[in-house]
């Protein structure tokens, strides 16, 4: 009897798991296996809204495999170790998993698989969360891509995909004696109940994934290339948590989106695929800058950025910023909803992020961070490759002296102040014309909508003028390539 243990990471999803199906292919009996061990992934441990996501993924997925007559082995530990000691248990004689591509990853996953073969284990591995692997697509020169057009270009001139592989109708069962923890055990759930916004925000899960991308299909797709700049409005796809857990395959999501657009003749349904087959494209690039600088963890790929002055005593307009308290509405409210949700709209991730980076010169390094604990969908490729392009040091980052001003982009994609509203409800009765610049509204407005400024709501934490103009001015430097001095 061949007895094979399927390791399962960012991949917690039955259908269209190349590592689960090339398990059942070649194996009698299966051990499918979550092992935490969130010190590994040092100094990318998973944040407090990440590990929440994590509980509820690992019981729907536990969930579906004894509905297929498995079940899922938790363990705690070291990874290497303890895949010995269930190696040793059952006699395995392979391990498969899916690819991962964070740099202390590939290290870990390297060193096991050297490991394992040693003792004559067979470690078979695979791509289960990309459309293609990093290293598949490089430039005429057989360098990585460094600009996305000519990465996405030369992504879709590649073959075409195989088609996403639907879940196993059984999965042989994991023997009494293999024993486990219980999910519980992990304490990935906070101790103090603050999760109440992400329990009403998302279902989470395999079937809650497939749920949100039909109802991103039938309900937003057609309109995507319009509505996806707006807060105000659900236009976005939703399904970024679903992608980094895996609960999702780019593959499913790709297919979907193309299956349904030919079926369907609905008027803008093409340009909306389109738009949002190319944001699936961006998270490829992530991935492929990820894997090819991995430094960029910690370093701005655009080198000349190191010499940026940033700022040194921030304490204060960082805790502001964090706390949704800037004095700009349309930051505030998604800083706001990043709380509550552990999600924040695409477009005001953009503008929150260039407002700590440019307009209070506080270094990237601290977004990130705190993008990294808060966000359901916290995915190192993904918020690394943000904040560095709108830090303007990051791949495909040009203007790179590009700084959204907060009260245009408001009064622009949230025009009447709907989203604002809902996050900030201290200044909701005001009206249109000043929601996203309450500091100049006449005294008689403020008044009437019961608003101190300074008080009920703060005044801006910056001047956007001035903090603009010396941005620019330290862009200038770092253009000459002069040492600025930190302020």
């Amino acid at each position: 009897m061949t007895v094979g243990i399927v390791w399962f990471r960012n991949d917690l999803r039955t259908a269209d798991n190349p590592a689960l199906s090339e398990a059942i292919a070649r194996c009698d009996r299966l051990l499918p296996i979550y092992i935490h061990a969130p010190e590994e992934a040092q100094p990318n441990s998973p944040g407090a809204a990440s590990r929440w996501w994590l509980h509820h993924s690992l019981v729907d997925l536990d969930r579906s495999l004894r509905e297929i007559g498995s079940r899922l082995l938790i363990r705690r530990g070291s990874s290497q170790a303890l895949l010995d000691q269930v190696v040793g248990d059952s006699n395995a004689s392979y391990v498969f998993w899916n690819r991962l591509y964070e740099p202390a990853l590939i290290a870990r996953d390297s060193q096991i698989k050297t490991h394992l073969q040693s003792s004559g284990v067979t470690c078979l591995s695979a791509n289960g969360s990309l459309l293609l692997e990093p290293w598949q697509i490089l430039n005429k020169s057989k360098q990585p891509f460094r600009v996305f057009t000519p990465f996405w270009k030369a992504h879709q001139s590649r073959a075409p995909i195989d088609p996403p592989k639907p879940p196993p109708d059984a999965v042989p069962s994991v023997p009494r004696n293999i024993d486990s923890l219980q999910i519980t055990d992990l304490n990935l759930l906070p101790n103090i109940p603050w999760d109440d916004g992400l329990r009403a925000t998302w279902s989470v899960g395999e079937e809650a994934a497939h749920a949100e991308l039909e109802v991103f299909l039938h309900q937003r797709l057609s309109s995507y290339a319009e509505d996806r700049d707006r807060p105000d409005r659900v236009g976005t796809s939703r399904l970024s948590p679903y992608l980094h857990c895996g609960q999702l395959s780019p593959r499913q999501v790709m297919y979907a989106v193309e299956g349904y657009t030919s079926r369907n003749t609905q008027a803008g349904l093409v340009k909306g695929a389109e738009v949002y087959k190319r944001e699936l494209g961006w998270r490829e690039f992530a991935y492929h800058l990820l894997y090819h600088f991995p430094d960029t963890v910690e370093a701005p790929l655009d080198r000349r950025f190191a010499l940026l002055p940033w700022r040194n005593d921030y304490a204060e307009d960082l805790a502001a910023w964090r706390a949704g308290q800037t004095g700009f509405p349309i930051i505030d409210a998604g800083m706001r909803e990043l709380w509550h949700t552990g999600w924040m709209h695409n477009r005001v991730r953009m503008l929150v992020a260039s407002l700590l980076t440019k307009n209070l010169r506080i270094h990237w390094k601290e977004g990130e961070r705190w993008f990294w604990d808060t966000l359901v969908d916290a995915d190192l490729a993904n918020n690394i490759q943000g904040w560095q392009w709108t830090a303007g040091c990051g791949a495909d980052a040009a203007p790179y002296f590009r700084i959204f001003n907060p009260v245009l982009q408001g009064e622009r994609y949230d025009p009447e102040g709907n989203y604002v509203r809902r996050w900030i409800p201290e200044i909701a009765k005001l009206p249109n014309k000043v929601i996203h610049k309450p500091w100049e509204a006449p005294d008689v407005t403020l008044t009437a909508a019961g608003i101190q400024m300074g008080v009920t709501y703060p005044l801006p934490i910056v001047d956007l003028k001035t903090s603009r103009r010396a941005a620019l001015e330290a862009f200038e430097q770092v253009k000459r390539g002069k040492q600025g001095v930190a302020v």
